[in-house]
């Protein structure tokens, strides 16, 4: 550019903090609509509900496997972190609808994939560009929405199990918790039994 030779270019920036979060309404009634609308495609709803539900950032939900989903005795969870997070309702049905008709296992390339989102690439899983497209397609906030459903988990949960549970870092759930105004800031872990029932106990 200094020798002209170059035209001035704009080189577009993406920030790197959370977007402004969609509203708790909004977020139930996606969800609502991920669960209950059949003409959205089974995959993109199932990638949907991990996302408005659980909090999960695309490149992670593409990292899941067949393996992450756990039924034991009927009941359902996902290992997301530890422990395992419990599927409620109507959720499993549609996570184990998905675990039975997956995509892209009839290629030559990825029959045996065990990626709960199996890509067209040998070995690999789904792509996040393909995911965000499937998402954005139906109208569904994947950014806006994890960070929604963040907000509202860690007011629900000490900072400290959410990340534990959710696989997120302490630093980053703490920090959410101060930024929307959450209770838990004092929480410590460990045994918050009172000291004179402990002794109780013991004896």
């Amino acid at each position: 550019m200094r020798a002209k030779l170059l035209t001035p270019v704009a080189i577009p920036h993406q920030s790197t903090r959370n977007p402004a979060p969609i509203s708790q309404q909004q977020r139930l009634t996606t969800i609502r609509r991920a669960l209950t609308d059949e003409e959205i495609p089974l995959l993109t709803r199932v990638a949907a509900t991990l996302t408005l539900l659980y909090a999960q950032p695309i490149t992670r939900i593409l990292r899941l496997t067949v393996d992450d989903v756990l039924v034991e005795d009927g009941d359902v969870s996902l290992r997301l972190g530890e422990p395992p997070s419990p599927v409620p309702q109507p959720f499993a049905a549609l996570l184990l609808n998905h675990l039975d008709h997956r995509l892209n296992l009839t290629t030559a390339t990825n029959p045996g994939a065990r990626w709960l989102f199996p890509g067209r690439r040998a070995g690999q899983p789904m792509s996040p560009t393909t995911l965000e497209l499937r998402l954005r397609q139906v109208g569904i906030p994947g950014r806006r929405g994890r960070t929604a459903a963040l907000r509202q988990l860690v007011l629900q949960a000490p900072a400290p199990v959410a990340a534990k549970t959710l696989g997120y870092s302490t630093d980053h759930t703490a920090r959410l918790v101060a930024e929307a105004g959450g209770t838990w800031a004092r929480y410590a872990g460990g045994d918050h039994t009172p000291l004179q029932d402990r002794r109780t106990h013991d004896s």
